[in-house]
C-alpha cells in the first residue's frame, strides 16, 4: 500500500505510473558503497530522537542491522529502463489465472468476507481486488528484511524523515506484539503484508479480523482482508456503489481524461454516453468523472468515489483500473474474456503471464540466460528480448514482450512479411548475437557496429560478443533452465 508522500514512487513490480511511453528512460544506477560506520552513527542519533521516542531500547537495539543494504537506495534512485502501456500494465495484472485463482479465493474465504462485508460495508470483490494485485492472493509477499531496508533509508540518501518515521512504526508493530520479527519482510520500500500496509497505515488502520489478539497481516488472510476493507472505508468507499462502469462514446464525442471531474450519471447520458454494450447509463453512481487511460480511442469509463478509494491504495489510474477490472472478473465469476469491450488502440496488445512464461522458456532455449522462468518480464528479460529483436533485425528492438514478439519466438502463428511490414522477418544479411553470460546480465545491451543501408530501414548488426562462445542448457530438479558456458577449447 502507497498511500503517503511517497505514493508516487515505485514500490514493488506492481507500481507503475499513468505514461503510456514505451522507450527507454535511464538505466539502473549502481549500488552505492554505503559506510557501515555511518548507518551506526546514524542509528545513535536515531534512538534518541523525538520519533523513536515510543521504541524501547530493548526491540530498537535487538533489530538494529549490522550493516546497510546498498540495494534499497539503488532501488530508490532506479528509475525503469522500459515503462508499460496500460494494456501491458492490465493484462500482466488482470489475466485468466488471476481471475480464477479469485474466484476460489471468494469461496474459500466466503463466510470471512461476507462478516468483513457486513462490518465494514465493502464488497467483498472488491477487497479481493485489492488483494490480487497487491500480492497476487498472498503469494508474492516480498522478501527484504524490514528492519535493514527501513533502517539504510532512514540514513542515507534523499527522504530520510519519511523513512525514519517508517522505521520506528515497524519496530513499533513487533514491540506491541502484532507481527513476529521473522515475518517482517516485505518490498524494498517497507510495504508488507498480504495486502501491503506500509508501517504508518499499519498502526493507523490494522484491525484483529480473527480474535486472537493480534493484527497479523502477513499469517492472518481475515486480518489482512478486514483491514484493506477498513482502509477503503476510511478512505470515503461508498457501500452499495459500483466503482464505476466502461461505457461507449457517441460518434465525434471529444472529452479528455478527468475523473476528478465528476458530474450526474444524467449529465453523461444526455452527452450520449451508454454502456459499452450499448445499453442505457445505471443510475447507481450519485456522480461520476470520465477516465480515458489511452485516449478517446481506447476504452472509456465513467468512474466513482470507489474507484477513487482504489487509487488512494497507490496512487496510480491503472493500479485503480486493475482493482475494477478484476473485481468484476471475479463477480462474474467469468475467466474465459478479461478484455474490456472496447479493444486498445494498438495492434499489438498485451500478453498474460503464461505467456510471459513462454517467452522466457523460449529465450532460455535460444541460448539466453535470464534466470528462471516467472512470468515476470523484468528488466533481464526485457534486455534480452531487446538482443533476440536485434539478431533478428526486427526493429525497433524495444525489448517489449506483445502478442507480436510471442507469436514470434513461441511460434503459435509465424509472422509474415505482409503482416507486420518485416517487422519480425530476419535481413539476409543480419547475424544473430551470442547470448550473453550470466555474470553479464546487466550489460545485454551492448554497442552495436552499424552498416548504413539504403536500401533497407533495419541496420546490419554486428556480433556483439566472440564467435568462439558457446552454451550448455542445463534443467535442474525444479524443472528450471540455466546456462552454463562453454568457450572452444577450454
Amino acid at each position: 500500500m502507497r498511500m503517503t508522500p511517497f505514493s508516487t514512487l515505485s514500490l514493488l513490480s506492481l507500481a507503475v505510473g499513468f505514461s503510456l511511453a514505451s522507450t527507454a528512460q535511464a538505466a539502473q544506477p549502481p549500488a552505492p558503497d554505503l559506510s557501515n560506520s555511518e548507518l551506526q552513527q546514524c542509528l545513535d542519533g536515531l534512538k534518541n530522537s523525538s520519533k523513536f521516542r515510543d521504541v524501547d531500547s530493548f526491540t530498537f537495539n535487538n533489530y538494529r542491522p549490522s550493516q546497510p543494504d546498498p540495494s534499497v537506495i539503488q532501488s530508490l534512485n532506479y528509475q525503469p529502463e522500459f515503462q508499460k502501456d496500460v494494456w501491458d500494465y492490465l493484462s500482466s495484472l488482470v489475466d485468466k489465472e488471476r481471475v480464477e485463482d479469485g474466484v476460489r479465493a471468494k469461496r474459500q474465504w466466503g463466510d470471512t468476507l461476507r462478516q468483513i462485508e457486513s462490518r465494514y460495508g465493502v464488497k467483498a470483490e472488491h477487497v479481493l481486488g485489492v488483494w490480487g494485485v497487491e500480492s497476487n492472493f498472498g503469494q508474492i509477499l516480498g522478501k527484504k528484511p524490514l528492519f535493514e531496508s527501513l533502517a539504510t533509508l532512514s540514513c542515507f540518501d534523499r527522504r530520510q524523515s519519511y523513512f525514519q518515521g517508517e522505521y520506528a512504526n515497524a519496530l513499533k508493530i513487533v514491540q506491541n506484539g502484532d507481527i513476529a520479527p521473522n515475518d517482517m519482510t516485505g518490498s524494498w520500500a517497507g510495504a508488507f503484508g498480504q495486502t501491503q500496509f506500509m508501517p504508518s497505515t499499519f498502526l493507523e488502520l490494522a484491525v484483529d479480523f480473527d480474535g486472537d489478539g493480534r493484527r497479523d497481516l502477513v499469517n492472518s488472510v481475515p486480518d489482512a482482508l478486514a483491514s484493506t476493507a477498513n482502509f477503503l472505508d476510511n478512505r470515503g468507499y461508498r457501500t452499495g456503489e459500483p466503482w464505476g462502469y466502461e461505457v461507449k462514446l457517441p460518434d465525434g464525442f471529444w472529452a479528455a481524461s478527468d475523473r476528478k471531474n465528476k458530474k450526474s450519471m444524467s449529465y453523461w447520458s444526455n452527452q450520449g454516453l451508454t454502456l459499452a454494450n450499448g445499453g442505457s447509463l445505471p443510475s447507481d453512481l450519485s456522480s461520476a468523472g470520465l477516465l480515458l487511460p489511452a485516449g478517446i480511442e481506447g476504452p472509456a469509463f465513467l468512474v466513482g468515489k470507489n474507484f477513487d478509494t482504489f487509487y488512494s491504495y497507490n496512487a496510480s489510474e491503472n493500479y485503480a483500473l486493475a482493482i475494477a477490472h478484476l473485481s468484476d472478473l471475479i463477480t462474474r465469476e467469468d475467466s474465459s474474456k478479461t478484455d474490456f469491450v472496447t479493444a486498445w488502440p494498438t495492434d499489438d496488445p498485451g500478453i498474460s503471464r503464461q505467456q510471459s512464461k513462454e517467452i522466457q522458456q523460449a529465450l532460455l532455449n535460444a541460448g539466453y540466460d535470464i534466470g528462471g522462468v516467472d512470468g515476470i518480464i523484468g528488466d533481464n528479460t526485457r534486455t534480452a528480448i531487446q538482443q533476440y529483436q536485434s539478431s533478428k533485425g526486427i526493429f525497433p528492438a524495444d525489448g517489449r514482450a506483445g502478442q507480436k514478439f510471442y507469436r514470434a519466438i513461441v511460434g503459435n502463428a509465424a509472422p509474415s512479411r505482409s503482416q507486420y511490414g518485416n517487422q519480425y522477418s530476419q535481413p539476409a544479411n543480419s547475424q544473430p548475437l551470442n547470448p550473453a553470460s550470466a555474470d553479464r546480465m546487466g550489460q545485454l545491451i551492448q554497442r552495436q557496429t552499424t552498416t548504413p543501408n539504403t536500401y533497407s530501414a533495419q541496420p546490419t548488426i554486428q556480433p556483439s560478443t566472440p564467435s568462439n562462445t558457446r552454451y550448455r542448457r542445463v534443467t535442474d530438479a525444479n524443472g528450471t533452465i540455466k546456462l552454463v558456458r562453454i568457450d572452444e577449447g577450454s
